[in-house]
């Protein structure tokens, strides 16, 4: 049985001033990555197919269904936390090649150091700003990524520059023509922010769909909404399967509710972005 090494939770600075550890989890067994009170990644080393965090499952329910079943992937994630879903890809597609990019080289040591990846695990992190440094990837990588992840947070809020069209054209570079686009978008009552997002990411890649929790989806509670975009239409029978695939009570928008989704919303620039709303802290009290 792997066991992480932690015993008095040891913490780290993070550039914003934060404070960074890795603590057990009280409810689901394993680990959590938690930024100053926020629960940012849950890992559970000896089983990485457990995704506690109901948008990340949701996420692995997509990933599950690209090209064939147990087939390698190469992958692109923005955003390290705990890399909870890079040790997904490479338990259930062995192989595949990802790359992580990380702003915080503190927290991806203290991440290595409690919460080790396999030896098998053929992931490359890489310390920058998630924007910045997949704008300067070598071009062997540009157009080859089956799957891109942008899952970036500072604190609880994604930073404007990660949610902009400019950004997302970043990075549709690095996808095959049919590759997939994966946002993790948090936003609450009425949904500005996430209708916004999703008329940005449908005008840089035109198929799209949203999984989300219901009463999330209907703008009724706070929570994580994840946005799948490619180039080529997503297949129609991902949805059953998605939808079967939970967590529930799960919801699937696509087509006429994308567009009645978005409604009159507008595209996001770098002239106009602003960051992602933030959470009450209520919503983390254990």
């Amino acid at each position: 049985m792997a066991r992480a090494h932690v015993e008095e939770p040891e913490q780290v600075r993070l550039s914003d001033g934060s404070l960074a550890r890795v603590v057990p989890s009280r409810f689901a067994g394993g680990f959590e990555l938690d930024v100053d009170g926020t629960p940012q990644s849950h890992v559970d080393l000896d089983d990485p197919t457990h995704l506690h965090f109901e948008y990340v499952a949701r996420m692995g329910a997509v990933i599950d269904l690209l090209r064939m079943p147990g087939q390698p992937l190469t992958a692109v994630h923005l955003g390290g936390g705990a890399l909870t879903l890079p040790r997904y890809v490479a338990h259930t597609r062995p192989g595949s090649r990802q790359q992580v990019i990380e702003l915080e080289q503190p927290l991806i040591d203290l991440v290595r150091t409690h919460l080790p990846l396999p030896r098998t695990a053929q992931v490359r992190v890489r310390i920058g700003d998630a924007r910045a440094v997949a704008a300067k990837l070598p071009p062997g990588l540009q157009g080859t990524a089956d799957l891109v992840v942008s899952d970036v947070f500072a604190g609880a809020q994604t930073p404007a520059h990660l949610t902009t069209a400019e950004y997302y054209g970043i990075l549709a570079g690095l996808l095959t023509p049919d590759g997939v686009l994966l946002v993790n978008v948090a936003d609450g009552s009425g949904l500005a922010f996430a209708r916004r997002q999703v008329a940005t990411i449908r005008a840089v890649l035109p198929e799209v769909i949203v999984l989300a929790e219901v009463q999330t989806l209907k703008g009724r509670r706070f929570g994580n909404l994840v946005v799948a975009a490619s180039a080529a239409p997503l297949p129609t029978q991902w949805l059953p399967r998605l939808m079967a695939a939970g967590p529930h009570p799960a919801k699937v928008a696509q087509g006429r509710e994308i567009d009645d989704f978005v409604r009159s919303a507008t595209v996001v620039t770098d002239a106009d972005a602003t960051s992602s709303p933030k959470p009450s802290s209520a919503l983390f009290e254990r």
